[in-house]
């Protein structure tokens, strides 16, 4: 088994079939020992890791998921993701092996080239997102880390190039806001070997219709993805258009009771991935980790 198939496997091993992700704007709202105490119950229910992304506006990612790890007994965690923009090659690479080296297999680097609308935001050019991807890994490749500090990297992608360049340089995948059908499409393009850890956003709950349209009323009618590229292009590609929206809706969360939840974990897995995300939608951290709680014991 060659180094980064060990990295890959120990992933695995310690972080089991399912983890959480939490977004950032909740965090970012939320006092920090409030998040501290919530991160020590997200361990405490048996989850297998804890992931959230950084917005360029808000928490810094490394500093957020080492407030994670030292809050937490045995949680992996990841950056889903750890945005480029945000620093140089050399800095990413540093942040990341120190945590990795503080916190020895408990730690994911998920990197990612964000989208026009956020890099905009923050005064900086977004264009060439797969030629910029490829330069930086390179550049991190180029430095230097502890001996000790191994960890596995993976990158934001959707699309064929983007998971090309994934199976290519890094260990694997976290796809975001993605069905069932691009966990197929995501495996067939990394090949075996490569980590797949995609995000599915739930509503545990007995009334799923209400649920929708909580679901509906945070995310925008999918408004806000649907405007950028990267997401429409890869609904597009999986056959959904213009006028598919309930069905790209349903494919996207799944709402209903813990079983209805697992079932979809359980679809993803099927159909590739290693290890599924759940994303709790909520107004706040408590409403996510109580449905945290309700779903635990029906999952894999």
């Amino acid at each position: 088994m060659t180094d980064r198939a060990n990295v890959v496997d120990g992933f695995l091993q310690r972080a089991g079939r399912v983890g959480v992700w939490v977004p950032p704007l909740v965090l970012d709202a939320t006092p920090g020992p409030v998040v501290s105490r919530t991160v020590g119950r997200i361990d405490d229910l048996g989850y297998g890791s804890l992931w959230t992304g950084e917005r360029l506006v808000g928490a810094e990612a490394f500093a957020r998921h080492g407030q994670f790890l030292a809050n937490s007994r045995r949680l992996v965690v990841g950056t889903g993701i750890a945005n480029l923009w945000a620093r140089v090659p050399e800095a990413m690479r540093g942040g990341a092996a120190t945590l990795a080296s503080a916190y020895p297999d408990r730690f994911v680097l998920g990197i990612g080239v964000s989208s026009a609308a956020v890099v905009d935001r923050v005064g900086e050019t977004y264009d060439r997102p797969l030629a910029r991807m490829r330069d930086y890994l390179c550049r991190m490749g180029e430095v230097e880390g502890p001996p000790d500090a191994t960890y596995p990297r993976v990158l934001a992608a959707l699309g064929p190039k983007m998971l090309a360049l994934a199976a290519e340089l890094t260990d694997g995948a976290h796809p975001f806001l993605a069905p069932v059908e691009h966990t197929a499409f995501a495996r067939s393009e990394l090949g075996p070997g490569k980590l797949l850890v995609p995000e599915l956003g739930v509503v545990v709950t007995d009334d799923p219709k209400t649920a929708r349209e909580t679901v509906r009323a945070m995310f925008g009618g999918l408004a806000n993805f649907s405007r950028t590229s990267a997401y429409t292009a890869n609904f597009r590609r999986l056959g959904y258009g213009p006028d598919d929206a309930d069905r790209l809706f349903d494919a996207l969360f799944v709402c209903g009771d813990p079983d209805t939840v697992a079932g979809r974990v359980r679809e993803h897995l099927d159909a590739g991935a290693d290890h599924v995300l759940v994303q709790p939608i909520a107004h706040d951290l408590a409403g996510i980790v109580d449905q945290l709680a309700q779903v635990r014991s029906a999952l894999p």
